[in-house]
């Protein structure tokens, strides 16, 4: 019958693309290890099925939703598939040349030609491995289309503590400026010194900037930029500084804390997250220093999420609706970050020992200014001259850039590391039950 005809048609293509898997994974396998090799192919062959999907139904009524959403994970396949098809080019293309080199036996500057071929086309297959690593590991996509919201709070030390958060927070804002994102201040507690007691910040690529990931700046390949989270993200921590106060001789040792928090993005996602029934809006009277308009208007703004109590209080501009709006971006950040949280705690997530255990109370870095040296204590990198770098900005000359690109590759280990524990787990045979006795 035609039905038994197509089943038996179909267990054929699937008997076939099956074979056609198991040699492209051992193709693969001499620049990447089995897992990698494994996901690779199966990311290609999920993109052909979407694109055959897209095909076939692009006539097809009401199937726009479907495809939207197709189209999305094809947008994430589509650089591996690229990778891909040109590594199977460049080995065939290889082993033609192999062939041409056997044929030329006793011509030997025809084998040395092909010999010279064949070396830089090994080296060209070798990029491709590292390349496709970065492009299959999973990322998370606040890394790359989201922006941040940061907060920096003094900690042990006193005056001291203040004014090196002022200064930590005059360097992220010159990294941020110098990625072409916008540096926006949420609200502030000065000191009398003109230390910082504590400050948000927003940072906004407003679509512009971006930072590069995983060394292949250049190539579309490799994955689109890191956004204003994926590129601040590693300052979450504690910042240690140990330096002689100017009232003092002795060295004191101080701290500074920093989360960064990826930003909710457009006002649908934060209606979704935060309905209006959740928040408790409250006006109140501005305090402290700040002129004519210090308790005398209604500006100052606390917001509180009813369901987990995270609230946010801005009083920083003198028009309520700004100090609102503000408010919300804060706080909507905050209610993100603890549901995150929950949802990785539900999954039963764990940062590996590499990057510790992403405790914001956890030391990540000191600042040893009688030796002009920061170190990071997770990647273990120190560099000289604590003034430059902080007036640095971007790239390896900022304390952002200096340590990221480490922190990167730590994080590109721990995810391989991941899956290759995931591949040893699925690979394992099922464990035989005991016979019963007779």
């Amino acid at each position: 019958s035609a039905s038994a005809s197509a089943s038996a048609s179909a267990s054929a293509s699937a008997s076939e693309k099956g074979e056609d898997n198991t040699e492209a994974v051992k193709s693969l396998e001499r620049i990447l290890s089995k897992a990698l090799a494994k996901r690779v192919v199966q990311m290609k062959s999920r993109h052909d099925d979407i694109m055959a999907i897209l095909v076939q139904g692009s006539a097809a009524a009401g199937a726009s939703s479907g495809q939207s959403s197709d189209a999305k994970e094809l947008t994430h396949l589509a650089p591996v598939s690229r990778l891909y098809n040109d590594f199977i080019s460049t080995v065939e293309e290889m082993e033609s040349i192999a062939e041409l080199m056997e044929q030329a036996d006793g011509d030997e500057d025809m084998v040395q030609e092909c010999q010279e071929e064949i070396d830089a086309l090994q080296s060209k297959i070798e990029e491709f491995g590292a390349k496709m690593q970065e492009a299959v590991l999973p990322k998370n996509e606040d890394d790359f289309g989201c922006d941040a919201v940061m907060e920096i709070r003094s900690g042990t030390g006193g005056e001291e503590a203040c004014l090196f958060c002022g200064e930590l927070m005059d360097a992220y804002e010159k990294t941020s400026k110098g990625m072409g994102w916008k540096f926006e201040i949420l609200s502030t507690a000065k000191t009398d010194l003109g230390g910082i007691k504590e400050a948000a910040v927003a940072i906004n690529s407003s679509g512009g900037g971006g930072g590069g990931y995983g060394g292949f700046e250049d190539d579309k390949a490799a994955g689109p930029p890191l956004g204003p989270y994926g590129y601040f993200k590693f300052e979450s921590g504690v910042h240690r500084v140990q330096r002689v106060p100017v009232n003092d001789v002795r060295i004191h040792t101080s701290a500074a804390s920093v989360a960064v928090l990826p930003a909710p993005g457009d006002s649908g996602a934060n209606a979704d997250l935060l309905p209006s029934s959740e928040l408790r809006i409250e006006t109140m009277r501005a305090s402290g220093a700040g002129g004519q308009h210090v308790n005398t208007t209604d500006s100052a703004v606390r917001i509180t999420h009813i369901p987990t109590g995270i609230t946010a209080a801005i009083q920083d501009e003198r028009s309520q609706h700004k100090n609102k709006a503000k408010a919300m971006k804060l706080i909507s950040a905050r209610v993100r970050d603890k549901v995150l949280a929950d949802e990785a705690k539900e999954r039963g997530d764990a940062k590996n020992a590499l990057l510790g255990g992403g405790d914001r109370s956890e030391r990540i870095r000191t600042y040893n200014y009688p030796q002009d040296r920061i170190t990071d204590h997770r990647c273990k990198e120190s560099e000289f001259g604590i003034s430059k770098m902080l007036a640095g900005g971007t790239n390896e000359d900022g304390v952002v850039g200096a340590f990221s690109p480490f922190l990167r590759d730590m994080e590109r280990k721990e995810l391989l590391a991941a899956l290759e524990e995931e591949e040893r787990r699925n690979s394992r045979p099922e464990p035989k039950g005991k016979k019963k006795r007779k």
